[in-house]
């Protein structure tokens, strides 16, 4: 499935490289947002340009986690991390915890296990997995491992992290502190790391002693990154995104994360429509006369991203390459369609992305954000998510009487 050996979040390919906005004033206000659901299992979200000084990270939902020493009271509550349901495990930059030591995660002869997730814009995160206990609303996922993620010391990445691609082990070049990855599975690779797969181990962990001679290796799940939801002692079967409605550029927008699926009150499926989902984690979008099959949701990524000829890029020495940025608005439909049979037709926008970010220069929310994405695929981004709460059903785990065997996403 997609997360089991993470690949190219969208999110890092059409939003990271390059599409940090300079800041400006703000003429736009969003419609009021709804007030959160009552609940300790309610963390607040917000699309606020992130947290690189001087510029703007559109459509980047973004939220705080509070890290600490596991079995300890030392702790750190970090700002900016994105919240992405395209993947899986919390990625916090090294640099966002400077005080706190986290203890590394250890094999055969004390050589440190290191987590290597790379994009398919060539990009890539490098860093050694750490214990930690993750807090968040009222939730506290203990003992889990996190991708703490840093530059190393002594030694280069190996090729078969970087493979000649761009660092993104630094704010300026993330854009955040960190990636929380919220999205469908229970580990960042699962199985397919493990060493019960026998054959060649895939180039996700390594394993790196003090010389720096790092070897791909296979990791116990029980060490592997994991989804930091699964760890909960409750509401541990997946979480819902809700974000406010909005129908034009705003300056900012709010929402919430809710976790756990028919545990409490606030968490109920009712009347959301279940989407099950293939072995890659994927349904189909039938748009344009294409059936793509290898589409997904992923709040991760900061636009609607799929192919069109007819749809005009931005130049591509705009302020938005890879964005489209047609002459006028294009108001477009596709249907999604489940595993399960499930379809739901969806009206979308897309707009001209420079226009936008030139005239609305110190707004960081885009509901009409749109580009070009891949043959087969359309990645339904953050602006899928304005107006709508989106649940994510993580596999393995127990469901609620009455709906389907995760994983499935529903809204």
């Amino acid at each position: 499935m997609r997360n089991r050996i993470p690949i190219a979040l969208l999110t890092a390919s059409l939003s990271l490289s390059g599409f940090l906005i300079g800041c400006g004033g703000s003429s736009s206000s969003p419609p009021p947002p709804p007030p959160p659901p009552p609940g300790n299992n309610v963390q607040a979200v917000a699309v606020n340009g992130g947290p690189v000084p001087g510029q703007i990270y559109p459509d980047g939902a973004f939220t705080s986690v509070t890290v600490c020493v596991p079995n300890t009271s030392t702790c750190q509550t970090v700002d900016g991390i994105l919240v992405d349901t395209g993947s899986v495990g919390l990625r916090l930059l090294a640099s966002a915890i400077p005080g706190l030591t986290l203890p590394k995660m250890t094999g055969n002869g004390g050589v440190t296990f290191y987590n290597c997730v790379s994009f398919v814009d060539g990009s890539f995160m490098w860093g050694p997995v750490a214990q930690a206990d993750v807090k968040m609303a009222g939730e506290v996922a203990s003992g889990g491992s996190i991708h703490l993620v840093q530059d190393p010391t002594g030694f280069t990445v190996p090729t078969a992290c970087s493979n000649g691609g761009v660092d993104e082990d630094n704010l300026n070049a993330l854009g955040a502190n960190g990636i929380l990855g919220v999205g469908l599975e229970p580990l960042d690779c699962g199985p397919a790391c493990d060493p019960s797969a026998g054959g060649t181990a895939p180039p996700v962990y390594f394993s790196c002693g003090a010389s720096g001679n790092c070897q791909a290796a296979f990791v116990a799940l029980a060490k592997q990154v994991n989804n930091p939801v699964v760890l909960f002692s409750t509401d541990n079967n997946g979480l819902i995104l809700q974000m406010q409605p909005l129908s034009a550029p705003a300056a900012t927008a709010t929402g919430s994360l809710i976790f756990g699926i028919g545990t409490q009150s606030n968490n109920q499926v009712g009347s959301a429509k279940i989407f099950t989902l293939d072995n890659f984690d994927n349904f189909t979008t039938k748009f344009n006369s294409q059936t793509l099959t290898g589409s997904f949701i992923d709040s991760g990524s900061n636009g609607f991203f799929f192919s069109d000829a007819a749809i005009a890029q931005c130049a591509g020495n705009s302020i938005a390459p890879g964005f489209f940025c047609p002459a006028s608005p294009q108001n477009l439909s596709a249907q999604n369609i489940g595993v399960n049979s499930a379809q739901s037709t969806v009206n979308f926008s897309v707009g001209n992305a420079v226009t936008m970010f030139q005239s609305n220069p110190g707004d960081s929310a885009f509901p009409a954000l749109g580009g070009s994405g891949f043959t087969g695929s359309f990645d339904w981004g953050l602006p899928f998510f304005y107006g709508r709460s989106v649940f994510v059903a993580i596999d393995g785990q127990t469901m609620p009487a009455g709906t389907a065997a995760p994983p499935w996403w529903a809204y």
